[in-house]
């Protein structure tokens, strides 16, 4: 009887700290290299997998999120907050012809947006991926 306590109270305090291992790393907030680019609360920033290059003259961005949303529902997320910011939406395609994956195009001001969204091996994350550039404008 007593292994058996100890067997158990050796499984709490490992699952103990697990949780509070998990419980104090606080996920990436969302973020976004331009202002006028929204990005939906629930989605986290992948640093790893995203990439801003920024000369004198241009600023490009391929910024990825992931986040335990519906694919629909973030989507039509994603199209609100980019249209209330003067984006203008162009078209939404499936990729791979599957209901899985989408793309959706946007322009504003001669600038366009691509925002690539899928769901992640099985449907645990989706992610979504911004990509666009810009001239820099300069102050005179």
């Amino acid at each position: 009887m007593r292994a058996m306590t100890w067997r158990h109270l050796s499984a709490a305090l490992v699952l103990g700290s697990l949780l509070t291992a998990c419980a104090s790393t606080p996920p990436r907030p969302a973020r976004s290299e331009f202002e006028d680019i929204p990005v939906p609360r629930g989605l986290s920033y992948q640093a790893d997998e995203s990439t801003v290059i920024e000369t004198t003259s241009i600023k490009a961005m391929r910024q990825v999120y992931r986040g335990r949303l519906e694919l629909e529902s973030l989507a039509t997320a994603i199209r609100s907050t980019l249209e209330a910011n003067g984006w203008r939406h162009v078209s939404s395609t499936p990729m791979r012809s599957s209901q899985q994956a989408m793309t959706q195009v946007y322009e504003k001001d001669g600038d366009s947006l691509k925002v690539q969204l899928w769901e992640g091996l099985w449907k645990w994350y989706t992610y979504a991926e911004y990509t666009t550039g810009r001239i820099v404008k300069r102050a005179r």
